[in-house]
């Protein structure tokens, strides 16, 4: 078999959700055996300081034995949150317009450090 004819058979349907820095891939793939599986990939963007940067990925297999228990969890899970914490997101971090505040954006006040949780520890104690 050609390498193209392996490829055509591997990619048999696909579809993607970007998600900010996130990005899904979910691909139906096939086995030598021609039965097919699912693959889903997590891509995450890393910038390094340099202005560089990499992708971290993560991928899970699903096989068809799977699906029915897979899918009755993953409803459970996305219900359970929907029901609990509904849909809005709360992060500001999750936010478009999200900026985070540097020491310098904050007053006097802001800047010192609070010490009604600090706790004096003598290293003889330990």
């Amino acid at each position: 078999m050609r390498e193209n004819d392996m490829l055509e058979k591997e990619e048999i349907f696909s579809k993607v959700l970007r998600a900010g820095r996130r990005t899904y891939f979910f691909d139906v793939r096939a086995t030598k055996a021609d039965d097919y599986y699912i693959t889903i990939t997590e891509s995450k963007k890393f910038t390094e300081e340099d202005g560089s940067f990499h992708f971290k990925k993560h991928k899970i297999y699903l096989y068809k034995e799977d699906f029915t228990a897979f899918s009755e969890i993953l409803e459970d899970m996305t219900s359970y949150v929907l029901n609990h914490k509904g849909e809005e997101v709360i992060s500001e971090r999750h936010q478009k317009d999200f900026k985070k505040e540097y020491l310098s954006d904050k007053t006097d006040e802001d800047r010192t450090p609070s010490t009604s949780s600090f706790t004096d520890i003598d290293f003889d104690d330990i």
